[in-house]
């Protein structure tokens, strides 16, 4: 099993370091970091950041709102699909999706692999279809997935991971692939977690968003990020004792658990770097 790192998307809000804790100008950088796993049933993605139909036509596909909050850079290069060719593989291979949620930023590709068959939690999917509120109203795009052909939904239960839930033998999918329910950003917001070689691999997604949140006993975050991990969150309590649970693997499990967020630029360089 092999695992490439790929950034499918740029967003560059007003506030630099505000933001993201290092960029010295008026702009931030984050990322989509998303993954590439090569396995026997195929190429699996984890997340897809923006899509090329989002590339192409963003006003048809995405909230204004945040377009503008957010600075969303439009580049084909950022898209999977562009990536998964540079790389030398097929777009038909990738034959399994499976997210992290629904928001804009992490969905947007679905529709770019129409073959793939899309795992997600069950909690999930029925928050993102009734769309509730001005937040839920814009963070969810029905455009991005009701062109999907096949999906398969999952309920927490199982045999605990670190102390974590997990949904274990996703349909089709290698054992060494778990979701990790992390309700809070979302309802059915969930972590990925894959076994390699040289440990456990754990995309976070939205459970945190600032580097500094893990690998510490005093945690701090940008005030740009905290605001916006405010704004987005849909249980406070549920979010913010996920996000204590997750630190504290990432401090007592730090030889066995490696673990990164969706957006934090630093960290994807990090683990890119490796490859």
């Amino acid at each position: 099993m092999r695992i490439h790192h790929l950034n499918c998307g740029c967003m560059c809000p007003i506030g630099g370091a505000l933001f993201d804790g290092f960029s010295r100008g008026l702009t931030a950088s984050l990322v989509c970091h998303c993954l590439l796993v090569e396995t026997n049933q195929g190429l699996v993605l984890i997340d897809t950041g923006f899509g090329e139909r989002d590339i192409k036509a963003p006003l048809s596909r995405l909230s204004p709102f945040f377009m503008n909050l957010n600075r969303i850079q439009f580049e084909q290069k950022y898209t999977a699909l562009a990536q998964i060719k540079q790389l030398g593989f097929n777009p038909s291979d990738v034959r399994h999706i499976v997210l992290t949620h629904l928001d804009f930023d992490h969905a947007g590709g679905l529709e770019d692999f129409p073959e793939a068959t899309v795992h997600i939690m069950q909690s999930e999917i029925e928050t993102a279809q009734k769309r509730r509120g001005f937040i839920s109203s814009q963070r969810y795009r029905p455009s991005h997935w009701d062109e999907v052909k096949q999906w398969k939904y999952y309920s927490p239960g199982g045999e605990p991971w670190f102390g974590f839930e997990a949904v274990r033998n996703l349909d089709g999918l290698p054992p060494e692939i778990l979701l990790i329910p992390l309700a809070g950003h979302t309802h059915g917001h969930a972590g990925i977690a894959i076994e390699t070689p040289e440990g456990w691999l754990l995309h976070a997604g939205d459970a945190y968003f600032y580097r500094h949140e893990m690998n510490t006993s005093k945690p701090h975050c940008t005030p740009g990020l905290s605001a916006y991990q405010w704004l987005m969150e849909v249980d406070r309590k549920a979010r913010l004792y996920n996000q204590e649970r997750l630190r504290a693997l990432s401090l007592s499990h730090s030889s066995d658990v490696r673990l990164f967020c969706s957006h934090d630029a630093i960290e994807f360089k990090t683990f890119a770097d490796k490859l």
